[in-house]
Parts: C-alpha cells; structure tokens; sequence
C-alpha cells in the first residue's frame, strides 16, 4: 500500500472565511485613520480655543488700535469721488481703450497737468483734482455663459467638445467684452461728464477706427444695392409669370385653372410665384439687418449710459469682499495679523522643544 496520502485542497470556505477576515481589518485600519484625523482637527480646535482665550486681551487691543488707525486714516485723507459711464464697444476697440487709460493714468500719476489738459480739454487744476480712471467689463456671469454659448457654437464639433468655461474666461482679455465700465476717481466733488466724453471722443477719433467705420458702412451700402437690384428683377420676372398666367387663363376652357410649377416639385401649390415671393422676403430682412447693423456702426463707442451731476463719495474699505468703514476693515486685519504673529511664535517654541533631537 503507497504510504503517499492525496495532498489536502483548500476549502472554499476557509479561502471566504479569509477573504471577510481581509476585509474586516481594512475597513477596521481605514476608520481608525479617519477617527485619528477627527481627533487631531478636535484638539486642534481646543486647543486654538484655549490658545485664543490665553491672547485674547492682545487681540482686541490689536483690533481697537487698528480701529483707531482706521478713524484716524478716514479723517486725515483726502476724499475720493468716482464719476462712471457705461459703453458699448461697436468696434474692436478694446486694447485700445484699455491701453490709452494706462496711458492717461501715468500722467495723472506723475502730475502732468498741462499735457492732461491739453489731450481731455479741461483746465490744468480741474486735471489737477482727477487721481485716476478704470475700466472693467460690466457683464453679468448670465451674459459672459450667453458669449461662451455662442462661442462654442461657432466652433467644429471635435474643438467645441474640449472647450470649457473656465478656459474661455483665462483666454479672453476682460477689455474685449463689448460691455464696459469706465469709473474716474476724483479729490472733489465735481462735474466730470465732459472729461469721459472726450476720452471716448478720443478713441473715436482714431484714423484706424475712421477707416474700419468706412470699410463696414461701404460694404452694408454695396450689399443694399445689390439686394436692391435683385429684388428690381424680382419684380420683373413676377410681372412676366403674371402675365404668362393671365395668357394661359384666357386659353384654358371655362372652369379650369393653371399655374407654372416649380420644375420637379411634388407639392404643385408651389409655383413660381410663390418661391419669388419667399426670396423677396429673405432680401428684404437682409435690408433691415443690413440698417440696423449700419446704425450700429454709426459710432465706435456708444455711450449707454452716463452718471449726472457731481461725482458719488466713495471712501470705503472692503474685508473679504464687503464693503465697509475703513475703522472696521483695520481693526480686523490688525487683530487677524496679530493672531497669526502669536500663532507663529507660539509654532516657534514648540519646535525648539526638538532643537537638541536633530
């Protein structure tokens, strides 16, 4: 008899009963690891408590001095008044404007009143009170996803699918956008609606912009002539299949009826009459467009809307995006700084505790 027993295979029970084991101890490993990090950022929560508690007369003393500061700041310095006018760029005048700002911001800040007042056309101490100017789009996120929308429907299907949202507002220069804010910030509270015309006035003037005006209205007149001429010879060949219409009427026995359908169309309704007729009406929506869009470039930059009287006072501070008194927005960030200074010295001791280890 062999003395050689069959070797003994794995029961599947054992190979499930191993399996649950694995994974019991991962589930048990990963909330452990979840619970460590729960109790870290709970002791670290106390002990920010206990730490703030600890400064907690420093910081508001921090925070009262800057609020001094603050009153101080609001009192002592010069009031700023911001006048603004909405445009619409007709053109693409954008890089332009945006750098003739620049331009004129430079000289504000290097006090060249006389060339200034030369360029805007007002008095060298009117030029004098103005600090500076900015420009910013004045789109709504609804209208920035409406010019994405129609962006991306201009494109080839493949491209358009790898576009995103974020990726066209990094790529787009903010000046671009046709809708645009244009703020001057003045030291008194003044009239300074000439001052943003004549800015305007100044783009508008532009030899480059004169002649893309007259290329564009050239190019809607040249079209209006041809659509005019079609719709001449329109008028002639529906005043032949008129007449045609009526000779074949005469011809036709009492009670019948004819008209010249369209070569090879099913629906015997449409004749040739009728197909004129649609081609007249597309030529004349073509006319009305062509108008409007003439309109439309009548000026490089049209002014939608521009602010009356004197300027507004706008001497306010902002903390986290919120527009408040210069006292508050201070005494805030004083106490936040001072809270971080005790933080870090606080980190500083903490790691000489391990100075002799290293």
């Amino acid at each position: 008899m062999s003395t050689n027993l069959p070797e003994q295979q794995p029961s599947e029970e054992i190979d499930l009963g191993q399996l649950f084991k694995l994974i019991g101890s991962a589930f048990d490993r990963f909330f452990r690891f979840i619970g460590n990090i729960l109790n870290k950022i709970f002791l670290t929560f106390v002990w920010l408590v206990f730490f703030t508690k600890k400064h907690f007369i420093k910081i508001i003393i921090a925070g009262v001095i800057g609020a001094g500061l603050g009153f101080v700041k609001n009192k002592t310095e010069k009031k700023v008044y911001h006048s603004t006018a909405i445009i619409k760029q007709n053109y693409d005048t954008g890089e332009h404007l945006f750098n003739t700002i620049n331009y004129y911001n430079s000289l504000f800040q290097q006090k060249d009143s006389i060339e200034t007042s030369k360029i805007l056309n007002i008095t060298t101490s009117k030029s004098n009170e103005i600090s500076g100017l900015e420009m910013a789009s004045n789109l709504t996120e609804n209208q920035k996803l409406q010019l994405f929308n129609e962006y991306v429907k201009s494109l080839d299907s493949v491209l358009a699918s790898t576009v995103e949202y974020k990726d066209f507002l990094e790529n787009s220069k903010d000046y671009n956008y046709n809708i645009q804010k244009i703020t001057l910030k003045s030291f008194t509270k003044d009239n300074f609606n000439n001052v943003l015309r004549n800015i305007i006035e100044n783009i508008e003037k532009s030899e480059f912009f004169l002649n893309q005006k007259l290329k564009k209205i050239t190019n809607l007149n040249n079209e209006d002539m041809v659509i005019e001429q079609s719709l001449e010879e329109s008028k002639t060949l529906q005043a032949v299949y008129t007449q045609v219409l009526k000779q074949q009427q005469e011809e036709l026995p009492l009670g019948g009826s004819t008209n010249i359908v369209v070569g090879g169309a099913n629906d015997k309704n449409v004749t040739k009459e009728f197909e004129l007729f649609s081609k007249d009406l597309d030529l004349r929506r073509e006319l009305v467009k062509n108008e409007s869009d003439r309109k439309n470039l009548e000026e490089i930059i049209e002014i939608m809307s521009i602010q009356d009287g004197d300027g507004t006072l706008h001497n306010e501070a902002k903390i986290f995006g919120i527009a408040t008194s210069w006292a508050i927005s201070i005494g805030i960030k004083l106490a936040l700084l001072t809270f971080l200074v005790l933080v870090l010295i606080e980190f500083i001791r903490f790691l000489e505790r391990y100075k002799d280890k290293i």
